[in-house]
């Protein structure tokens, strides 16, 4: 029996009805499979509940409706599980930090936990080419200069993240053979665009010495020193989105951290190797106590 096929049945009928009650019981029915299969593979898969599953997805489309439409918060509480407005408000600011209203009011928009997609490349990377638990550390200031760009991720309709990246490292690539940096370390900066939209601000960069000038062709950027949870991709750089997905729709939903909506970091080290399947990238989340 294909398991991959029935759990992606399953994980289908969440999104066309994460406004209803679901149950367990509902879903794997849906998927073809018994509950208690259904459960043990789907956290076999994902290393994750199929209760904080729905969970994450439901907050992701109540963040959605918050920032995109003028529906009333009860009708959002209700349609994301919740019984009431204050059971929703506590819950809510429990995991973001912030009030459904002041969410709403305010100009930060967070990152949305993405829907979960599961392949067999997704397994195999997630089994053998991505560390499963992170390292905690706390990052010191980064003054960094690089090169920038907008594109759209992988969870957006208009994905444009193969035409941008490349062809920015690309020419950032020739651009660092000119500075004074410290040599075998370079920094992929991505973090959310002020606007309410699915892009992203990405800078290909270096971090120059303290003192040290700021090219007039090039953006520099301070990243504020934060709390971050680091992780180990392994394999093609080409594959990281499925490292990526794993730390957003598995890890951080089952951890006791929040994304506190700061920027990610991606380091390229002396383990990086464009082209190798052997090459290693650490991507790190900003954290913070729920």
């Amino acid at each position: 029996m294909n398991y991959l096929v029935h759990v992606q049945r399953g994980l289908d009928f969440i999104e066309a009805r994460l406004d209803d009650d679901l149950d367990a019981g509902e879903v794997a029915r849906a998927a073809g499979i018994s509950q208690w299969h259904f459960q043990r593979i789907f956290k076999a898969l994902t290393n994750d509940t199929l209760k904080a599953y729905i969970r994450s997805r439901r907050f992701a489309a109540a963040l959605d409706a918050l920032a995109t439409s003028n529906a009333r918060i009860l009708d959002i509480a209700l349609a994301a599980g919740f019984e009431t407005h204050e059971s929703f408000t506590r819950a809510f600011k429990m995991a973001f930090g912030v009030t459904p209203d002041g969410y709403r009011l305010g100009k930060t928009r967070f990152p949305i936990v993405p829907r979960l997609r599961i392949d067999e490349g997704y397994i195999s990377h997630v089994q053998h080419r991505v560390s499963l638990e992170p390292e905690l550390y706390d990052q010191h200031e980064l003054s960094v200069v690089g090169l920038h760009t907008r594109f759209y991720g992988i969870d957006s309709e208009r994905n444009n993240l193969a035409d941008k990246l490349p062809a920015l490292w690309s020419q950032f690539v020739a651009r660092m053979r000119t500075l004074d940096f410290k040599r075998g370390i370079a920094y992929g900066i991505v973090q959310q665009t002020p606007a309410q939209s699915d892009e992203l601000d990405y800078l290909a960069c270096v971090e120059l010495p303290r003192g040290a000038p700021i090219p007039d062709d090039l953006v520099h950027w301070i990243v504020p020193a934060a709390r971050r949870a680091r992780f180990t991709h392994r394999g093609l750089p080409s594959r990281i989105d499925h490292s990526v997905n794993y730390v957003y729709a598995s890890w951080l939903v089952r951890s006791e951290y929040r994304h506190t909506y700061a920027a990610d970091i991606e380091t390229y080290g002396p383990g990086y190797r464009p082209d190798s399947d052997d090459s290693i990238i650490e991507y790190a989340i900003p954290i913070g106590p729920t």
